[in-house]
């Protein structure tokens, strides 16, 4: 179907390049290959919006074949971070400490009871004024939503309200009523009725919800969606600048690239460090390389160790096209999911990504949910509890005699599925069925 004119589909989301980060990928990715199963994307995105990373190499993936389209967007940032007293915030540290400001929990309070669903809600109806305007003459008949933040879902639901032919896609990247990041917000009970109600009216109007997992879509079906599927997020082949050659590294080299805050603090693996340090062979040859947004709870428990902390390397968050040469340059990558209730159906991009680099994965937080199921299938590394200390031992202890020997102990089968051009031709083929 390549080069011919497809069916137009418009993309309704908030992130988009130069904004950085996991939630841009996964439908720049999807509107880049697109095209080539017979579809043609319209993006609709915010003109100037405010987020926390921005990634100038993601513009190259844009495909130069669809259309974007920028919409004015008002939002309520500069307040809130005058109010909380912190004008150069990142995501997610604001919700994490426990030795918050009164200003601070007031702007918590305030984001969480004020705007609802989220910040964004300023934007829903100018946009779908204009979206309407312009849906018949543009001959469009798919839409697809994709949150966070949710309240591009409402788009959704206005457009659908007004145009019942119209077929719309709800696409979930993270959970709404589960999402632990809400949890934190300090909403009162008549705040939370309101975004449980938002949620079923945006799950039983859909004409598909889409999730990025196997149990988040089974969830979702629990939460009354009347028809779900997912897709997965993956990897670009594209992307993968350095290949996945294994060569000598001088360093043990355990790396975790992206945010890594106090819900995502594996202490045990500092600890199981720490003591392998006592080894003179593994303390000379240990880095510990933590890039991207840290808490500093994170930086504190590393700190108090004092063989550990001198392993220690850190460093700010890097561009898509650099950090695949970070994930070249590891040893064992680690990859800390969220000790919160709710998280155990998340699957995240950078998994994938991880699968792309073929390093061994030390993923933490859960023995028996989708990560462990797809890192057991592709044999590409295990996941565990956040307690258990020894079996994360012996784990590193493996890992590391594998690296002196350089004989790799994982396989990494059939990691192919999860490459974007396969993953975006599953999602043609769902949208030829809806």
């Amino acid at each position: 179907m390549e080069g011919e004119t497809g069916k137009k589909i418009l993309v309704i989301t908030y992130y988009w390049p130069p904004s950085g980060g996991a939630g841009v990928q996964r439908w720049l990715k999807f509107t880049k290959y697109l095209p080539e199963f017979g579809w043609d994307p319209i993006v609709f995105t915010p003109d100037s919006p405010e987020f926390d990373l921005k990634d100038d190499s993601l513009l190259k993936d844009v495909n130069p074949s669809i259309e974007v389209l920028k919409f004015p967007i008002w939002e309520p940032y500069r307040i809130f971070k005058r109010i909380s007293g912190n004008k150069s915030l990142k995501q997610g540290q604001i919700l994490e400490s426990e030795k918050r400001s009164w200003m601070k929990k007031a702007s918590i309070w305030i984001r969480g009871n004020l705007f609802i669903p989220d910040p964004k809600i300023f934007w829903v109806k100018p946009s779908s004024e204009y979206i309407l305007s312009i849906l018949e003459s543009n001959d469009i008949k798919h839409v697809i939503t994709t949150g966070p933040p949710h309240s591009i879902h409402l788009i959704g639901k206005r457009l659908k309200l007004k145009n019942p032919a119209l077929t719309w896609v709800a696409d979930f990247r993270d959970p709404w009523s589960q999402w632990d990041i809400l949890r934190k917000m300090m909403i009162t009970p008549f705040v939370w009725k309101r975004h449980l109600k938002l949620e079923q009216e945006v799950l039983k109007m859909a004409d598909s919800v889409l999730a990025t997992g196997h149990t988040a879509a089974e969830e979702f079906k629990k939460l009354g969606a009347r028809r779900v599927n997912y897709i997965t997020n993956g990897f670009d082949k594209d992307d993968i600048a350095t290949g996945n050659k294994a060569k000598a590294k001088p360093r043990f080299t355990i790396s975790h690239l992206g945010m890594l805050n106090s819900d995502r603090n594996p202490v045990a693996l500092w600890n199981v460090l720490e003591n392998l340090c006592s080894d003179v062979s593994f303390f000379k040859a240990l880095e510990l390389k933590l890039i991207g947004i840290l808490s500093p709870e994170v930086i504190e428990s590393i700190k108090k160790l004092p063989r550990l902390s001198k392993k220690l390397v850190t460093g700010d968050s890097v561009s898509h096209k650099d950090v695949f040469k970070e994930y070249n340059n590891s040893s064992v990558l680690v990859l800390a999911q969220t000790k919160a209730d709710g998280a155990f159906s998340q699957l995240p991009g950078k998994l994938f990504e991880y699968l792309s680099a073929k390093r061994p994965i030390l993923a933490i937080g859960k023995r028996d949910n989708d990560i462990a199921q797809i890192l057991k299938d592709t044999n590409s590394g295990q996941s565990f509890d956040y307690a258990d200390e020894h079996e994360i031992k012996d784990f590193i202890q493996k890992e590391f005699l594998a690296w002196e020997k350089k004989e790799p102990i994982w396989r990494f089968e059939g990691i192919d599925r999860f490459e974007r051009k396969n993953l975006t031709k599953d999602l043609a083929e769902l949208l030829e069925r809806i």
